[in-house]
């Protein structure tokens, strides 16, 4: 388990040094400049409550000591999205890659880590896709929709992190506690409700590194768990 602090100033460490690259880059000549390097950390976290810099801390149904008892924390954080949960038998990545060594289209970067997802649920037999309108994947549609990955996202400069947590084996009553992504008409499942069945977490872990590797086409220059 990768604590959530820990693992937020750790992002904001590589982070930092991307952009301090590219800081070192602008006044000097292209072929001098130093090539911006692609982080990818996927880690599952001990019970944690996230909230987006614009969510609504009403949407966190829990008080200080509720979250005690319930063994979990709480941190207001710096990425795009509303409250959302993460723990164990949760699949989180976190890339912080610099965009403009691909594309620079902050659009495109959130449909190709939805495809990474969707193409990982297709790998163990989950038919996944996109609702319109709402950010992350999604199985069934309608009133039956349930949301099997969150994602929330910062950029700066084209560079990213924070980035998607994929239900795996998690203990979905955590979700109980909060309005999820702020939509109150829409339930959460994991693969394993799907399936009805434990799911190979590392074998996910596998699938969804050589999705994203594929569908971007870097070089990881480190993976953390």
């Amino acid at each position: 388990m990768f604590p959530y602090k820990e693992a937020w100033d750790y992002q904001a460490f590589l982070f930092n040094q991307i952009l301090e690259i590219k800081s070192g880059n602008r006044n000097i000549a292209v072929e001098e400049q130093k090539e911006t390097p692609n982080y990818l950390i996927t880690c599952e976290h001990p019970p944690v409550y996230t909230l987006g810099k614009s969510g609504d801390e009403k949407n966190l149904l829990l008080d200080n000591a509720q979250l005690q008892n319930v063994g979990a924390t709480y941190f207001h954080i710096n990425r795009g999205g509303d409250i959302t949960f993460h723990g164990p038998g949760q699949l989180v990545v976190y890339p912080i890659i610099d965009l403009e060594n691909f594309f620079t289209d902050i659009h495109q970067y959130m449909r190709l880590l939805e495809e990474a997802v969707i193409l990982t649920c297709k790998d163990f037999g989950i038919e996944a896709g996109r609702i319109k309108g709402l950010t992350g994947v999604w199985i069934g549609e309608g009133d039956s929709a349930r949301k099997i990955c969150a994602m929330g996202v910062k950029t700066s400069r084209w560079v990213t992190m924070h980035g998607l947590a994929l239900n795996v084996n998690t203990d979905l009553n955590f979700f109980n506690h909060i309005v999820p992504c702020g939509i109150s008409d829409k339930a959460v499942t994991s693969m394993q409700q799907e399936l009805k069945t434990e799911i190979d977490f590392e074998a996910v872990r596998k699938n969804i590194t050589q999705h994203l590797a594929q569908l971007f086409g870097f070089d990881l220059k480190i993976t953390l768990s």
